[in-house]
């Protein structure tokens, strides 16, 4: 299998690669990618597999949403993100397609439905995140719950892991997750403090720092994602890192900030695969357990391999 620059992929009538529409427009026009972003565009019975039971049973993914250029990889070895509360978000982040504006009403069905698929592709790891749903009481707290309870009652034996929003701070609507007890419970900063107001607008830097610190008291392996390329600097970046672990939290992904079209926010830098790899060193040394730490890192990415061993936190 050739590896092909994701500025150069197109659909061949020779295979059954996805369109060239699923990838980002400013990925596929620009001609400035940094000759190390390259991806396995290639797709078979696995990717075929997962896309079809989302069809089958109208789920949504993150890796679709996003526009992730690691689906392929990921599809390919049978691990998907399942997005959940519908695919609209209430928020709009300067550096994320997934589509703004007025959600439709919760689907109390979607849990079953994650459950079944989660079941059918036997799948040893999930992996479930959600839009932002602000205009609940609790966020669609009470779907998470739902969803790992079911998922837990179908595949007893499938580790999970919730990559939640903020809940704007609600403590009730976090406790509502964290007393499912999923083997990872994520939240991701995104960017540095000094961004956060114009990137994240509806956000709050230290609401989300805190959410961590919240959640590990509440005896969660936390996490968190951090996303470069949108301003700031390396000293910023490393200050979230000890923001972090300053609220004990135990995995960190660290990838490059693609930007998905022309609408969007521009990649202000490309950072090298060493100063990467001198993240994760330096993570490492402040405690974190694990750190994800690439170009084309996302915050699910080889998820299944952070996983807590077994025994290190205790089944509901």
């Amino acid at each position: 299998m050739s590896f092909v620059p994701l500025s150069q992929l197109r659909t061949s009538s020779a295979d059954s690669s996805p369109p060239i529409s699923h990838m980002p427009s400013a990925i596929r026009s620009s001609q400035r990618l940094p000759p190390w972003f390259k991806v396995k565009a290639k797709t078979g019975p696995d990717y075929l597999d997962i896309k079809q039971t989302m069809d089958r049973l109208n789920l949504h993914t993150i890796c679709e949403e996003a526009r992730c250029p690691n689906r392929w990889e990921c599809w390919n070895a049978r691990t998907a993100t399942f997005l959940i509360l519908g695919d609209i978000c209430t928020r709009r982040c300067h550096y994320c397609s997934v589509e703004t504006g007025r959600p439709a009403a919760i689907d109390h069905e979607e849990p079953r439905r994650v459950a079944e698929a989660v079941q059918v592709l036997g799948l040893r790891h999930a992996v479930i995140t959600s839009v932002n749903r602000d205009e609940l009481e609790d966020g669609g707290a009470a779907i998470f719950a739902e969803t790992i309870r079911q998922t837990r009652q179908l595949s007893p034996s499938c580790t999970i892991e919730v990559l939640i929003p903020d809940f704007e701070g609600n403590e009730s609507a976090l406790a509502m997750v964290c007393v499912e007890m999923p083997e990872i419970l994520n939240h991701n900063i995104e960017t540095v403090r000094r961004l956060f107001p114009a990137i994240r607008p509806q956000g709050k830097y230290q609401r989300s720092i805190e959410l961590l610190g919240k959640a590990k008291q509440l005896g969660m392996r936390t996490k968190s994602g951090l996303i470069l390329g949108m301003g700031e600097t390396m000293d910023e970046a490393r200050e979230v890192m000890r923001n972090l672990r300053s609220v004990g939290c135990d995995i960190m992904t660290i990838g490059q900030y693609l930007q998905p079209t022309r609408q969007h926010l521009p990649v202000t830098r490309f950072y090298d695969p060493c100063e990467f790899a001198m993240l994760k060193e330096e993570g490492m040394a402040l405690g974190f357990t694990h750190v994800e730490s690439g170009p084309l890192v996302r915050s699910s990415y080889h998820a299944e391999q952070q996983v807590a061993p077994e025994g290190d936190i205790p089944r509901p």
